[in-house]
């Protein structure tokens, strides 16, 4: 052939390429971008505002019934405007548009404004390719296996979409556009798990940085009482525990984060010293690892005194450990902390002074109190700290998570008004008196409780198990932890902060028992997830192949086992693909099906007969199921001659007919 039939042969194939692509979209290749869009709103809803998800669903639904009365392109007026204000509204409610969050808030609509646009096949392409893209940042928000897992049935209609627009496609029902695409992705199955195994990791994400420490855990620097109302209501895990002798008991399961030394009326901060750690004594300590959620801060949580610090860490002067980076994922980390112990014996002038720090013109009537304390029991420590926890336990005061407000006088507001209230309230009212009666005390906050589950030998600790509690200075036994909250609700030390709220009366909490028992069982199955898949990283891969003696796995020998075993599943897709070519014709399979049936009732085909002879044939000799016959006879007939390609649903009503044929009589 000349080179110029050759260019003429493909400027014409590029012709109709291009004219195939500019078609306008069949009705249901479009409602299958409709819902492929909605899919994508929907995973995506729970992190956008709920105004933005009302009105991107809002647009969405009155492009699929606009297009349905009268297909064409919205007008260049409507789609530029209102493409201003998505970014306008994503800039006003998130401060700009970089970001995991913001990010993804413009994206999502700008795929819902595209099907403004999209009425040919190219347009469909272009969409399919973005909502794809779009789906994938679901996952930047919750990598959980559940979620990983509604994210991969989200691509099925985009799979489906793309299956539409294929050329000669006959439209069917739904389900029926589905299934196949749900085939397809388990097919791309074993070769997305070796990717995930040898492609090399990034030692660092190319997104932007996620929201802020506050936003991902509640706990921060600082602390007033209700700043927990949200946090304790959070069912997320927060961190899971393993411990090398055994698990604590409840009494020591207090998980410290931050030391708070500063009071301002309102207010606990923690103000780092800058000095070493203060000595303790261990009389008994414990070794464990802890698996730590992320929480874009650098506090890492331990159990009550930790003796040292995990690398790439510090421990402060009263012994809280701070990471040299902000935890932006997952961290595990190994520690030995003391349960029992005697924490800085001696106190000196500069810690004496901070820890009984209080600022003035507050709470005048919680200073009398403890003045009258002071006078009543002069150097008792002990006796002073006894009368406060008195107090709660006999003051008349309950537990809440939906306290009273209070005034510019907090303390003296919630012990001698309100007498209701949380953690926090009991913690900074208890401190505040002891500092007021001369007692050195301080502000702890981090977690306390958790679940022990016993398939996975962890503790689960969750962000509602937040707490905060006090620590007071007592001669000869050093710092000493105390939590008044115990006084007015022992349960919440003992079985956890759902049954504190639980027998405080809260309803919320009490019908849902069996639930956040399943919910905690359920957990083992997330921290296998979190172990194997969240946490490989670049560092677990590169120990791939230590059990076969190659300690350190470089990107290269990574590159050469993803080409091989690339080139051994596309051997093994051809090689399918070459034995299922014998049956590529569902109705020459059909119809080979029904003679291997006829044959064992004594009609076989000869060599030289047609199909409609020998259905004909067959007939006559099984009378009882001629009117059976004459119809598969019709039927084969009309798929395979009144057709280019057999209509799906007939030839289905076919295969199945024979299928369900019998033969009655055997022929002599």
């Amino acid at each position: 052939m000349s080179p110029a039939s050759n260019n003429a042969e493909a400027k014409t194939f590029g012709l109709f390429r291009r004219k195939r692509d500019e078609a306008p979209l069949d009705t249901r290749v479009f409602d299958l971008l409709c819902l492929t869009a909605a899919v994508v709103l929907v995973l995506h809803a729970i992190h956008l505002p709920p105004w933005l998800d009302a009105a991107l669903m809002a647009v969405l639904a009155l492009r699929w019934w606009q297009r349905r009365r009268k297909p064409g392109r919205a007008p260049a007026y409507l789609k530029l405007p209102l493409v201003v204000m998505l970014a306008a509204t994503v800039i006003f409610h998130y401060g700009n548009i970089f970001g995991r969050e913001p990010g993804s808030a413009l994206a999502v609509g700008l795929l819902v404004l595209k099907l403004l646009e999209t009425e040919t096949a190219r347009d469909a392409k272009v969409a399919v390719a973005f909502a794809c893209f779009t789906l994938m940042a679901a996952l930047l928000s919750d990598q959980g296996m559940v979620a990983t897992f509604v994210v991969a049935l989200g691509l099925l209609p985009a799979v489906a979409s793309l299956r539409a627009l294929q050329p000669a496609r006959l439209p069917t029902s739904l389900p029926r556009e589905l299934l196949p695409a749900l085939g397809l992705l388990a097919a791309a199955l074993p070769l997305s798990l070796l990717a995930f195994v040898l492609v090399p990791r990034l030692e660092s994400p190319l997104w932007g940085a996620p929201p802020s420490g506050q936003a991902r855990t509640g706990l921060s620097d600082g602390m007033s009482p209700g700043d927990f109302v949200d946090l304790l209501t959070d069912d997320r895990p927060a961190l899971r525990a393993s411990f090398d002798q055994g698990v604590p008991a409840p009494e020591q399961r207090y998980f410290r984060a931050y030391v708070m030394w500063h009071y301002d009326g309102r207010r606990w901060n923690s103000v780092p010293s800058g000095r070493a750690p203060v000595p303790v004594e261990a009389i008994d300590s414990i070794g464990y690892r802890i698996a730590l959620e992320p929480t874009s801060q650098r506090v890492l949580p331990a159990l009550d005194v930790p003796l040292e610090a995990p690398p790439n860490a510090t421990l402060g002067s009263d012994h809280d450990i701070t990471s040299s980076k902000p935890v932006q994922d997952p961290l595990t980390y190994e520690l030995r902390s003391a349960v029992r112990y005697r924490l800085q014996p001696e106190l000196d002038d500069f810690a004496r002074r901070r820890a009984l720090q209080l600022p003035e013109g507050f709470n005048p009537r919680a200073l009398a109190l403890a003045a009258q304390w002071k006078q009543a029991y002069g150097t008792r420590d002990a006796a002073i700290v006894a009368a406060a926890l008195s107090l709660f336990h006999d003051g008349g005061f309950s537990y809440t998570l939906a306290p009273a407000p209070l005034g510019r006088d907090a303390v003296d507001d919630f012990l001698f008004g309100t007498h209701e209230g949380f953690c926090e309230h009991y913690a900074s009212a208890f401190t505040v008196l002891m500092r007021a009666a001369g007692v050195p005390a301080r502000v702890v906050t981090g977690y306390q409780g958790g679940y022990w589950n016993k398939l996975g030998q962890y503790l689960l600790v969750r962000q509602s198990d937040a707490h905060a509690w006090s620590e007071v200075w007592l001669d000869g036994r050093g710092w000493v932890r105390i939590d008044p909250t115990a006084a007015v609700r022992p349960e919440r030390v003992s079985l956890g902060a759902a049954a504190a709220a639980a027998a405080a009366g809260q309803s919320e909490w009490q019908g849902a028992a069996w639930l956040r028992d399943l919910r905690n069982r359920w957990d083992v199955v997330n921290h296998w997830w979190s172990e194997g898949v969240i946490g490989f990283d670049a560092l677990r891969q590169r120990g791939l192949l230590t059990p076969f003696g190659v300690r350190n796995t470089d990107t290269m020998t990574l590159s050469v086992l993803l080409a091989a075993s690339s080139v051994a599943f596309a051997l093994l897709g051809l090689a399918w693909a070459l034995w299922r070519r014998r049956d590529e014709d569902p109705l020459r399979a059909a119809l080979r099906t029904l003679e291997r049936k006829l044959a064992l009732a004594g009609v076989a085909r000869r060599s030289s007969e047609g199909p409609q002879h020998y259905l004909q044939r067959a007939a006559r000799a099984l009378p009882g199921q001629r009117a059976q016959l004459d119809q598969l006879m019709r039927s084969y007939l009309d798929l395979r001659y009144a057709h280019q390609t057999p209509p799906p649903d007939p030839l289905r009503r076919f295969r199945r007919a024979v299928r369900e044929f019998r033969p009655r009589h055997v022929v002599k």
